[in-house]
């Protein structure tokens, strides 16, 4: 064996554990949200998180923080504004007002929207491969909501067509913070877009948390908000930023996938959620759908000069 195998091994059990811990994060969130309202929970997450930021800024630079031009500067912004601010409020209402499987299969869909973003900024050309993968994910997304919309739970489905614009939001923030983190580092961009993103967001919620009835929230809430913030939206993802350093990505992402049976699971036995067979099939259909666009097989050196001449999508 190599001897980097230990460490290889001790990255995959990590990422394994930050996948179980966002599975296990959709029931808590849904009751979380419940009990506060999405302005509420806003409200908590953005007072918390600039002081972690902050503290670890403090950490790695001291009062030295590291300066950025005025180009990345206002890039910075607008991937917080839009990459963390509105994708967090729209998931957040989204959460609210659909289901914890329905939340982790639909967040799922990103790399689809990535996929098409890169495509659409002319920065990388989709393969036929890549197009069988988004028409199967979007048939297994139309048949994951039928229930709903058949049903018209217009509450539910609206909250399902919520998560989709935010997966589509965290897409771009995805795409757009690529350049930066490669001038900047991860770390850096992270804390910078979440700065950015806290006066707006604090704008709206904090209103709306003053109406939050918050005696109604247990001690157990307490401690499960404390978890979702700290532990799942700090923690967790600098976790994940160096399991994707120690594995790489392409060996990551498909972790991923395990997110929303963990996720279905749990909302099973925490909160009694109820699977019909075109809810499975159609989870099924899209998860399959986003994986195969994501890791479709190489087209032959010839098929790839002829598809970048006559690009599929112009």
């Amino acid at each position: 064996m190599p001897a980097t195998a230990p460490s290889s091994r001790l990255a995959l059990l990590a990422g394994l554990l930050v996948i179980l811990a966002w599975g296990l994060n959709f029931p808590l969130q849904k009751a979380l949200l419940a009990a506060m309202g999405p302005g509420g929970f806003l409200c908590l997450r953005f007072t918390l998180m600039p002081l972690l930021v902050i503290g670890l800024l403090l950490h790695r630079h001291g009062l030295r923080w590291p300066r950025v031009s005025r180009a990345d500067a206002w890039a910075l912004l607008r991937l917080g504004l839009m990459g963390q601010g509105l994708h967090l409020v729209l998931s957040s209402f989204g959460v609210h007002w659909s289901t914890p499987f329905s939340s982790a299969v639909l967040l799922a869909c990103g790399p689809i929207f990535t996929l098409l973003i890169l495509r659409a900024w002319g920065l990388e050309p989709l393969r036929r491969a890549q197009l069988v993968g988004i028409g199967l994910a979007l048939g297994g997304a139309l048949l994951f909501m039928s229930d709903k919309l058949l049903a018209a739970d217009w509450r539910a489905g609206g909250g399902d067509a919520v998560l989709l614009v935010a997966a589509a939001l965290f897409s771009y923030y995805t795409v757009a913070a690529k350049p930066l983190i490669e001038r900047h580092g991860p770390v850096l961009v992270m804390c910078y877009a979440s700065l950015a993103a806290t006066p707006p967001v604090l704008l709206y919620a904090v209103p709306a948390a003053l109406h939050t009835d918050w005696s109604a929230v247990t001690p157990g809430l307490w401690l499960g908000a404390l978890w979702a913030v700290v532990g799942i939206g700090f923690g967790s993802w600098l976790a994940w930023g160096w399991v994707n350093a120690r594995r790489g990505v392409a060996r990551t992402a498909p972790l991923i996938y395990l997110m929303p049976p963990i996720a279905g699971l749990a909302a099973w036995v925490a909160g009694g959620e109820q699977f019909g067979t075109a809810k499975l099939l159609g989870a099924a259909l899209t998860l399959l759908g986003v994986a195969w666009a994501q890791f479709a097989p190489q087209a032959s050196p010839a098929r790839q000069a002829a598809d970048a001449q006559a690009p599929l999508l112009d």
